[in-house]
């Protein structure tokens, strides 16, 4: 494929920015003047779709609004954009009480983190502070912009990685009773400025291990800047941001950092991060979404890693990665990975990614995001893989709109502006023209994208009932009821956290998987069930942090659509240890222990 020069890209955005910027206020600003949340008919839904969503967030006695950091007063001018980032989900069991729980992130200094506790009944309790980690945003520590769950010490009670910028902070769950701060004793680093984190067992020994990915460099202090050179050098091969960091567990309660001696060496700024065994080699890869740049993949051969992005694919374009999610799109056994970009009608299309592997081609990827329906979907951030209506295929849900201020004015012409310039105007704060209340892709539509089996995808948010604006960053898909079907929980930047109650059609079936490692780590993060009914196979993963900073419900759930007919699931364990299981019955949650 040609490839266009860049500075002819650059200026052909410039100009378009210039003339459609005013066509493109007046139609955001029509847009503006509706409703946030339109009335959704569920019959119509249940019967058309499948599934239909009710927002319940207040319902089930959650209030809880993200609060934007607050940096250096050097970066005042685009304070909206340097602090657009740090609203979190992440789901967990954290007392074992088998009912998902919620952990949502604040980012403004002295603002409090939330753990909702589920009280069973649709109604959730805020417990973090009584559980020890709601004021973790002190001064001088830096702010959250994440948290993954997992069991590094494999004593049954999942502990808690705080992402931020800033301390990266560890603490270890006393049995679902408490949290305690060991950040000290794990021989963590003093700062790094991450989005994006995720547990593995990358070397198959039986203990988590930690991946943190950086985004600004980690010498960079926000909040006391030495000076305003701390901003990407490229718009499309930033290689000045953070470092990446592979924490090897001990299992003595503390950790070495390993990345160099494990492979992995990059600065990019990475968004997000996923693992799975892409191979079937049984050890963990590792995706990582780059934004002003590419992706990278990271194949593991036995605990070492080789970046392979430009031979299989995934490296091929610089964009702005910001999600990074793992989904079997066609029931063939395989993974895809959806990567989240930038799209604003008439200014700039960078298009998602949807990397589907070739067929006979090795482990090569091709982007197929606009065939099977799902490249546009705005300034796009999270998004999860899930059956929403338990046909037996996965479906997408996405998050997106990046600042919403003024309902008239648009930021995108200075921004083009910006992004035509040199190394040394980009990389420089001072150079940066301030926002003065402009909006940039603000008040979008989100993205639920059903799945038709046959290779396409359609958008039917508004009519299931996603209708909200805000700015969305996180989602988090689960059976937060445990009823069998996908809920989600969205995190919106300066907005509220949502709550997503699904509905679905009777006659579609289900069932869950809920993995307890012995061999392997007890999280069972890594292992993989490949269930065959009907004919067909779908293969998921545990994972230990997935999209942009969220982390899903950690049991796996599977719809089968109408009249299921079970044959197996085939379950093979990070230890190697494989297991199969005969006799399922639909609608029911699986409890598995690996074989000893």
């Amino acid at each position: 494929m040609k490839r266009i020069p860049i500075a002819r890209i650059v200026l052909t955005i410039v100009f378009i920015a210039m003339l459609a910027t005013p066509a493109l206020m007046r139609r955001l600003s029509s847009q503006r003047g509706k409703p946030a949340a339109a009335q959704t008919d569920c019959a119509a839904a249940l019967a058309r779709y499948g599934f239909c969503f009710q927002e319940v967030s207040h319902q089930a006695g959650i209030n809880f609004v993200h609060e934007a950091p607050i940096l250096d007063s050097k970066l005042d001018g685009i304070m909206p954009e340097v602090a657009s980032m740090g609203a979190s989900v992440s789901i967990v069991d954290f007392d074992r009480d088998g009912w998902p729980d919620i952990y949502v992130t604040n980012s403004r200094i002295g603002s409090l983190n939330h753990l909702y506790r589920n009280n069973h009944d649709g109604t959730f309790t805020d417990v973090a502070k009584e559980m020890g980690i709601a004021d973790v945003n002190q001064p001088g520590t830096g702010v959250s912009m994440g948290a993954v769950w997992g069991d590094y010490d494999n004593d049954g009670y999942e502990d808690l990685y705080l992402i931020k910028w800033g301390r990266p902070e560890l603490f270890h769950n006393d049995g679902g009773k408490h949290f305690t701060r060991v950040t000290d004793a794990a021989g963590l680093p003093p700062w790094i400025n991450a989005n994006s984190a995720l547990w593995l067992d990358y070397d198959g020994d039986g203990k988590l291990d930690l991946f943190v990915a950086g985004y600004y460099p980690e010498n960079v202090d926000l909040w006391h800047l030495k000076n305003t050179r701390m901003m990407p050098e490229s718009f499309e091969y930033a290689k000045n941001g953070g470092r990446k960091y592979l924490f090897h567990n001990l299992g003595n309660g503390r950790f070495e950092e390993v990345s160099a001696k494990a492979g992995i060496d990059s600065r990019r700024w990475a968004l997000a991060s996923a693992a799975a065994d892409l191979r079937g080699a049984g050890y963990p890869d590792l995706f990582v979404a780059n934004d002003y740049g590419v992706s990278e993949l990271y194949l593991n051969d036995h605990g070492h890693f080789r970046e392979a992005g430009q031979e299989t694919g995934v490296g091929f374009a610089p964009k702005s990665g910001m999600n990074a999610a793992f989904g079997d799109i066609f029931n063939q056994g395989k993974y895809s990975v959806y990567v989240s970009n930038i799209s604003e009608e008439g200014v700039l299309i960078q298009g998602n990614n949807l990397w589907v592997p070739q067929e006979g081609k090795g482990l090569h990827y091709a982007n197929l995001a606009r065939d099977l329906g799902v490249e546009l979907g705005g300034w796009s951030f999270g998004a999860q893989f899930g059956d929403l209506n338990n046909d037996g295929t996965l479906d997408l849900f996405l998050e997106n709109g990046y600042i919403s201020l003024s309902r008239t004015r648009s930021y995108w012409y200075d921004f083009s502006k910006v992004a035509g310039g040199n190394s040394s105007i980009i990389s420089d704060a001072s150079h940066w023209p301030a926002f003065d209340g402009r909006s940039l892709s603000g008040y979008q539509q989100k993205k639920v994208w059903i799945n038709d089996g046959a290779g396409k995808f359609e958008d039917v948010a508004q009519a299931v009932g996603v209708t909200d604006l805000y700015d969305g960053r996180a989602v988090a898909l689960a059976d937060l009821w445990n009823t069998g079907v996908l809920d989600a929980v969205v995190a919106n930047q300066r907005g509220p956290l949502l709550i997503y109650k699904n509905s679905v059609a009777l006659g579609n079936d289900w069932i869950e998987f809920d993995l307890e490692g012995t061999k392997s780590n007890r999280s069972a993060i890594g292992a993989q069930v490949t269930l065959f009914w009907n004919g067909q196979q779908q293969v998921q993963s545990v994972a230990g942090g997935n999209g942009f900073a969220s982390e899903n419900d950690r049991r796996l759930h599977f719809g089968l659509g109408k009249n299921p007919q079970l044959d197996k699931a085939v379950i093979r364990w990070p230890s190697g240890t494989m297991q199969t299981l005969d006799h399922l019955t639909p609608n029911q949650l699986v409890h598995v222990k690996e074989p000893s």
